[in-house]
């Protein structure tokens, strides 16, 4: 008889997110996470190429309708340009079904499972709820930066694992968008200080380019610069990928399961159990 497909939860679930009831290591999040990124990077590379480059295309076709991207960008500089907020909801509709696939690479990755840059095809049947999910987020998210600059960033960090949610637990953008601020506001620190990370990796990547933009060596800054984001990029897409497994879980065949994965995550979660003495506050530096 053939064997039964058993899928199990590995890391967190939804509802011990809903309660709380979960930790983040900061340190150990992005030390897991660059191992990944080590390991198979490649394939997230590749994807994001396929991706810009569609989005560029997207980008030009939808321009030409409002007399060229030249035209578009005139009108951007003088007033508040209808023409390039279009495009840009154009190539967010168009782009974001493929960076589904990027953003659940970082998942499978978590949870030791290989990738290939194809997968970027992969999840093209949610691609109207993702599309959906990434114009809702991006409304929000440009209503906090309008209104201040601190609520725009708290909602950015509080809405960073809605494709996922939307992908691998099949809700709607809605209900991923209300999950997602439900549990993430519980560890709103340890995530701000990860991204933050992040952030300052990218800034410190960009100084080759601004102190050698006016001198003969302006190419080497360029080439460091791709070089670094050849590893950031990833090691970003890994570290949601992590932060997901930690705090929804992620639903995995049970005949696929690395035990030494699970062994890990026990072990973590009984050790900071232990360091914290039940206590909810696992912020670490």
């Amino acid at each position: 008889m053939p064997e039964k497909n058993i899928i199990v939860s590995i890391g967190g679930s939804v509802e011990c997110a809903v309660k709380g009831e979960y930790s983040i290591d900061v340190k150990a999040v992005l030390s897991e996470a660059w191992q990944h990124t080590v390991k198979s990077r490649m394939s997230i590379n590749l994807a994001l190429l396929f991706v810009l480059i569609f989005g560029m295309i997207v980008s030009f076709i939808a321009s030409s309708f409002f007399g060229g991207i030249e035209l578009v960008f005139e009108e951007a500089q003088t007033k508040d340009s209808q023409a390039l907020q279009m495009i840009n909801v154009i190539v967010t509709i168009a782009v974001w079904p493929f960076m589904a696939g990027i953003e659940m690479m970082g998942v499978f990755h978590a949870v030791n499972r290989p990738t290939q840059s194809k997968m970027a095809l992969s999840f093209l049947h949610r691609g109207s709820w993702v599309a959906l999910c990434a114009l809702l987020t991006s409304l929000l998210i440009s209503i906090g930066f309008q209104l201040l600059i601190v609520p725009g960033v708290l909602l950015a960090v509080l809405l960073s694992l809605t494709i996922p949610l939307v992908v691998e637990k099949k809700l709607t953008p809605v209900q991923a968008i209300i999950l997602s601020i439900k549990a993430l506001r519980f560890k709103i620190v340890p995530l701000l200080s990860i991204y933050v990370v992040l952030f300052m990796a990218l800034i410190l990547l960009t100084l080759p380019i601004a102190l050698l933009i006016e001198s003969s060596l302006a190419p080497l800054g360029i080439v460091v610069f791709f070089l670094g984001f050849s590893y950031l990029a990833p090691w970003y897409y890994n570290v949601k990928g992590v932060l997901y497994r930690e705090i929804f879980g992620v639903f995995v065949d049970e005949n696929s399961i690395d035990s030494e994965l699970v062994d890990s995550i026990n072990q973590n979660a009984a050790t900071k159990d232990t360091d914290h003495n039940g206590s909810d506050d696992s912020f670490s530096a």
